[in-house]
C-alpha cells in the first residue's frame, strides 16, 4: 500500500485524512465528527498542548511517565504538576484528582503505562472524572491499547460518550508496526477534535502513512494475531525473570520493566556492552521492548551475566 501510494508522491495528501478519519471512525464505532489524525499521538499530545495550555496553565500528570508531557507543558509556558507513582508502579488516581485546580488545563494520563507498564481500568477512571470539572480535558494515552487485557475495558465506549472532556489517543506505531511513517488518532467530543484540529500542522499525516493506516485497518486480523504472538513472548520473559528472583509489575504494554534503583545506569552500559540496547531512566530502572524469541533470549542471558535481582 505504501509503495503503491508512493507512485502519487509529487500530489500533497488530503490534509484532514478524510478517509482514515471515517474508516477509524466506523471501525470504533463512533461518529467520524469525534475522530481526527496527526502525527503519531504524540504529535496529537503536542497539538492538545497548543490548544488548551497557556504561559501559567498547569498541566497534572503522574511521574514517571511519557517524556514528553514536561517538554509539551514547558514549550506552552505551563506548569508541571506531578504525582508520584504508587508502590505498584501505577496512577494514585485519588491524588491525581486532588491536583486539579483551577489552572489545570490538562491531565494526562498513560495506560498502558509508559515505562512501567502498568495499567488503569475505566471504572477507576470514571470514578475520577466525578472529582474533576468538566473545563479540564483528561487525556487518556493509550499508545499501547492493543496490548492491554481487555478487562481493563474501552475509554472510547465507557468513557467518552458521558465524559465530553475526555480524549482518547492512540496510534498505529505499536502494534500496527508503523511507527517510521507517524499516524496517530485521538477520539473525544466533536466540539474538542474540532477545536483541536485549529492546531494542527497543514499535512501531518503524509500520503504513505494514511495508505498505511488503511491497509492496516482492512488486516485486522492479521494485527490480532501479531500481537497474540508479542504477549505470548511477554509471558514467556516475565516468567523467566520471576524465576531468576525480579519483582515485576503488571505489564500490560509490548515491554517489561525492571527496577533496578542506583544501579540502572551502570547496568545500562553493561548491557549495551554486550549487544543488548534498551532504556534506561537513571536512578529508576529499564524498559525493554518485547523483541523476537532470539532477542528476548539474548536479553535474558546477558541480564543474568551482569545484574542480579
Amino acid at each position: 500500500a505504501v509503495a503503491e501510494a508512493a507512485r502519487g508522491s509529487n500530489r500533497y495528501a488530503d490534509h484532514r485524512a478524510t478517509e482514515a478519519r471515517h474508516r477509524i471512525a466506523h471501525w470504533l464505532g463512533v461518529e467520524p465528527e469525534m475522530v481526527t489524525v496527526g502525527c503519531g499521538s504524540v504529535g496529537l499530545l503536542q497539538q492538545l498542548a497548543l490548544t488548551y495550555v497557556d504561559p501559567g496553565d498547569e498541566v497534572v500528570y503522574p511521574w514517571r511517565s511519557f517524556e514528553v508531557y514536561p517538554v509539551y507543558t514547558q514549550l506552552m509556558g505551563g506548569t508541571a504538576v506531578t504525582v508520584p507513582l504508587n508502590a505498584d508502579l501505577g496512577f494514585d488516581l485519588d491524588a491525581v484528582a486532588a491536583a486539579v485546580r483551577s489552572r489545570t488545563k490538562l491531565v494526562l494520563l498513560a495506560t498502558p503505562h509508559n515505562p512501567t507498564g502498568t495499567a488503569v481500568s475505566t471504572d477507576a477512571l470514571a470514578a475520577m472524572l466525578e472529582r474533576i470539572p468538566e473545563e479540564t480535558i483528561v487525556v487518556i494515552d493509550e499508545a499501547y491499547r492493543e496490548f492491554v487485557d481487555p478487562g481493563f475495558g474501552d475509554p472510547v465506549a465507557e468513557l467518552v460518550p458521558d465524559h465530553p472532556n475526555v480524549v482518547v489517543t492512540r496510534t498505529f506505531s505499536k502494534a500496527h508496526g508503523l511507527a517510521g511513517l507517524r499516524v496517530g488518532y485521538a477520539v473525544g467530543h466533536p466540539d474538542v477534535i474540532s477545536t483541536v484540529d485549529k492546531t494542527m500542522l497543514p499535512f501531518s499525516v503524509n500520503a504513505l502513512a494514511q495508505a498505511a493506516a488503511l491497509a492496516a485497518l482492512e488486516h485486522e486480523a492479521e494485527i490480532v494475531e501479531q500481537v497474540a504472538a508479542i504477549l505470548a513472548e511477554r509471558a514467556r520473559v516475565e516468567a523467566e525473570l520471576a524465576s531468576a528472583g525480579w519483582t515485576l509489575p503488571n505489564h500490560q504494554g509490548n515491554f517489561v520493566w525492571l527496577t533496578l534503583g542506583d544501579a540502572t545506569d551502570d547496568v545500562a552500559v553493561q548491557l549495551e556492552r554486550h549487544g543488548v540496547v534498551i532504556r534506561p531512566f537513571s536512578g529508576e530502572g529499564i524498559r525493554v521492548t518485547i523483541g523476537t524469541p532470539d532477542e528476548n533470549d539474548r536479553f535474558l542471558t546477558t541480564l543474568s551475566e551482569v545484574a542480579a535481582p
